[in-house]
């Protein structure tokens, strides 16, 4: 098999004009083809490959960001039926589906080593993440009922601030292992960096084109589209990036 190619990637940035912000686009994963390929491939982040568990991402459960999202989730949660989630009654009885760890950060419990909200191959229901499947059911969005953490994979913004100028630079980008930490270098795969998730016949921003303008905004994400299309688009038959890789002009 041939190696891989080397990690590079194109940059796009645009200065936006009503306030001291920049906003970085990783042009080279956007215009990719990455997929999910849960329950089609995925091998989970565990130590070892685990395709016949399920579990994706959601082996260690997320972690919220604040109240408002632990709320969000709550508030999407009640609307869940048993039919829907396998877990809910339990969740009844331990307290609620989230829970403060022993930092007094907000997660979801776990179930048998992962996530609360998710379905195990069986259910009549459908494996996978409850509140998605529900929120797809409901025909909403499912950014809307889960985490944030979860409905952001595999997308990464970071934001940092020049001391002396205040000046932001929003920097959107694929979710790396090092993003999880220190335990990210232990999973035995991540889909980022798996060719069998570079698969789609769309690219990643127009895919995931909600999640995209949730995190940097409408005019941000146009002017992205904008400058996409006018170096050609991407076109599953000739400008999709071979991820990760460098486009030759």
């Amino acid at each position: 098999m041939a190696a891989p190619p080397p990690d590079l990637h194109e940059w796009v940035t645009f200065d936006a004009a009503d306030e001291p912000r920049t906003f970085a686009f990783d042009v080279t994963f956007l215009t990719s083809p990455w997929r999910c390929i849960y329950g089609g491939g995925c091998q989970g982040v565990l130590t070892a490959a685990a395709p016949d568990l399920e579990q994706g991402c959601c082996s260690y459960g997320a972690h919220l960001i604040d109240e408002d999202d632990a709320n969000a989730v709550l508030s999407a949660a009640d609307r869940l039926t048993g039919e829907q989630w396998q877990h809910r009654r339990l969740a009844v009885r331990r307290g609620g589906p989230i829970r403060r760890d022993r930092n007094g950060t907000l997660v979801t419990r776990l179930v048998g080593e992962a996530c609360i909200f998710l379905n195990r191959p069986g259910f009549p229901g459908g494996a996978g993440c409850a509140l998605h499947r529900a929120a797809l059911e409901a025909g909403e969005r499912p950014l809307d009922w889960k985490p944030d953490v979860c409905w952001q994979l595999p997308l990464r913004l970071v934001e940092s601030t020049d001391e002396t100028t205040g000046q932001v630079t929003a920097t959107l980008r694929e979710w790396r292992r090092r993003d999880w930490g220190a335990g990210g270098l232990d999973f035995h795969w991540w889909c980022t960096e798996a060719p069998e998730a570079f698969t789609a016949h769309e690219p990643v921003y127009v895919t995931l084109r909600d999640e995209i303008v949730e995190l940097v905004g409408q005019w941000a994400y146009d002017r992205l589209v904008a400058h996409v299309e006018a170096e050609g688009g991407a076109r599953p038959s000739e400008r999709f990036l071979p991820h990760p890789a460098l486009r030759r002009r």
